[in-house]
C-alpha cells in the first residue's frame, strides 16, 4: 500500500511538473510581445488598414491596436480580423471579426476572402496596409481561381489531410488552387508598401507557406503540384485539372503573372524554434536537465513517439531530464475515429512507456486544438496502456481506427487550453525522473 501511494505521489508531481511547463510555454509563445516589438521597427505614418487572418489573428490585432492607441504619427484607420470558430475573444475596438472553417475552408472562408479583397482595395496610394498573418490562414481565407467552386477545394484540401502530406505539401497544392494564396491577394494593393508581420507555423519558417504566403511570392512551379499529386495518389476533378493546366500553360509560355511583391515587407517573429526554448527553459525551472532534441520533427505522429518513448532508458542524459521535440507530425488517416496528431504521437508512446516508473510525456499543439477535436493533446505515462487494457481498450486497435481522442479521455490523458491565441507548430516533452 506505501509503495502503491509513493507512486501515485510521484505520477501526480509529473502531471504537475507537466502542466505547469505547458502553462509557462504558451504564455511565452503569446505574439503580443513579438507584434509590437516588430511594430516600432516599422516606418508606420498616417491612415494605417490592418488585416489580421489565422488562428493568431485576434491576439496580433488585440496587440496592434494596443500599440496604435500610443502613436501619433500613425494611426489605425479600420481593421479585419479572420480566424478560427471559436478563436475570437470578443470584440476589438477599431476590428471588425470574421470567424470561418478549419482546416477545410467553409462558405465564410470565401466570404472572408471576398471582403479582405475588398478591404485591401480600400487603402489609397497614401495609405499603409499591414497585415498580420498566422498559421491557420490557408483555410480561413479563400477565394478560389477562376473555374473553380469551393468544393472543388473543399474535396482536394481534404485528401491532403487524410493521406499524410505535410503542411508545406499541402499549402503548395492550396496556393495553385487560390486566387489571394502565393502572394495573390498583395497583388490587390493599390498602396506603395504594405508590411506583413508573420507568426510562423511552418517547419523552417519559409515565409511563402505560412497562411500558404498571402503575401509573399510563390516560389514553386506546376511541376512541384504535379510531383504532390503523384506521390499521394490524389484524385482531382476535371475542374481543378483544367486550372492547373490552364497555370502550366501559361508558365511554360513566360507569362507567368508577376505579383506586385515588393511593395509588402515581410518579417517573420515566432516560430517553434521560440517554443522548444520556452519549454526547455520552464523544465530546466522545475530540476530537469532539458535537451532540444529537433525543432523540426515532419515524421509520422506514431513513429515520432515511438522513438521518444524509446530515449527513457538512454544513457546519453542525466536524470532527471526532459526532452523536447518540436515541428509538425503528419497522420496517415486510415479509420474513421476522432483525434489529432499529437494525440495520436502520445498514445502510440504510450505503448513503449508501459511499466516504466518516473516517466511522462505529453504532445500539443500551441494553438490549443488537436485536428477535429476541443483538445490540445494527449498526456500519457508508464500507467496509460495498462489502465487502458483494464478499460478492454486496445492502443493497436485505436491507432488504426484514429480514434486516440476517445482513449486519452478514457483515462484524463486529454490536453484542454482552448484556443490559446498563437499558433508556432507543435512539441512533444518527455519528462523522466
Amino acid at each position: 500500500m506505501e509503495e502503491q501511494k509513493k507512486n501515485q505521489s510521484k505520477e501526480s508531481i509529473l502531471r504537475r511538473h507537466a502542466e505547469t511547463v505547458i502553462r509557462k510555454t504558451l504564455a511565452d509563445v503569446l505574439p503580443d510581445k513579438a507584434v509590437q516589438e516588430a511594430l516600432e521597427k516599422l516606418n508606420l505614418r498616417g491612415r494605417v488598414f490592418v488585416l489580421a487572418v489565422g488562428k493568431a489573428a485576434w491576439v496580433m490585432a488585440e496587440a496592434a491596436g494596443k500599440w496604435f492607441g500610443r502613436q501619433e504619427e500613425a494611426q489605425l484607420e479600420k481593421g479585419l480580423v479572420v480566424t478560427k470558430y471559436g478563436h475570437g475573444k470578443g470584440e476589438l475596438p477599431g476590428f471588425a471579426i470574421m470567424e470561418s472553417g478549419h482546416p477545410v475552408p467553409d462558405e465564410n472562408s470565401v466570404k472572408a476572402g471576398q471582403v479582405a479583397v475588398r478591404f485591401v482595395q480600400e487603402a489609397g496610394e497614401k495609405d499603409t496596409v499591414l497585415f498580420l498573418l498566422s498559421g491557420g490562414g490557408s483555410a480561413l481565407l479563400e477565394l478560389p481561381e477562376e473555374g473553380l467552386a469551393l468544393p472543388d477545394i473543399q474535396e482536394v484540401t481534404g485528401q491532403l489531410l487524410r493521406c499524410g502530406a505535410d503542411i508545406t505539401e499541402i499549402n503548395l497544392i492550396r496556393k495553385k488552387l487560390s486566387a489571394v494564396k502565393g502572394g495573390k491577394l498583395a497583388g490587390f494593393l493599390k498602396t506603395k508598401k504594405a508590411y506583413s508581420i508573420i507568426l510562423s507555423d511552418v517547419v523552417g519558417g519559409s515565409e511563402d507557406m505560412i497562411a500558404s504566403g498571402l503575401t509573399y511570392p510563390d516560389g514553386s512551379s506546376l511541376q512541384d503540384a504535379r510531383c504532390i499529386v503523384e506521390k499521394y495518389g490524389l484524385k482531382l476533378s476535371e475542374s481543378v485539372e483544367n486550372v492547373l493546366a490552364r497555370a502550366e500553360a501559361s508558365e511554360n509560355s513566360g507569362d507567368k503573372f508577376r505579383r506586385e511583391n515588393g511593395r509588402v515587407e515581410n518579417h517573420v517573429v515566432g516560430s517553434v524554434r521560440e517554443l522548444c526554448r520556452a519549454a526547455a527553459r520552464h523544465a530546466g525551472e522545475l530540476g530537469y536537465h532539458p535537451c532540444i532534441l529537433t525543432d523540426s520533427m515532419q515524421g509520422e505522429a506514431k513513429e515520432e513517439g515511438k522513438w521518444l518513448a524509446s530515449l527513457t532508458d538512454s544513457p546519453d542524459y542525466e536524470r532527471p531530464f526532459a526532452l523536447i521535440a518540436g515541428g509538425e507530425t503528419v497522420v496517415k488517416v486510415t479509420g474513421k475515429g476522432l483525434g489529432g496528431r499529437n494525440q495520436e504521437l502520445a498514445l502510440s508512446a504510450a505503448r513503449f512507456l508501459e511499466g516504466k516508473e518516473d516517466v511522462l510525456l505529453f504532445s500539443l499543439g500551441s494553438d490549443g486544438t488537436d485536428g477535429p477535436t476541443d483538445a490540445a493533446g494527449g498526456m500519457v505515462d508508464g500507467k496509460t496502456a495498462e489502465r487502458l487494457r483494464a478499460l478492454g481498450i486496445r492502443i493497436e486497435e485505436v491507432l488504426r481506427k484514429n480514434d486516440a481522442y476517445h482513449a486519452l479521455q478514457a483515462v484524463d490523458g486529454l490536453i484542454i487550453t482552448g484556443a490559446t491565441g498563437t499558433n508556432v507548430n507543435d512539441v512533444a516533452v518527455l519528462l523522466v525522473d
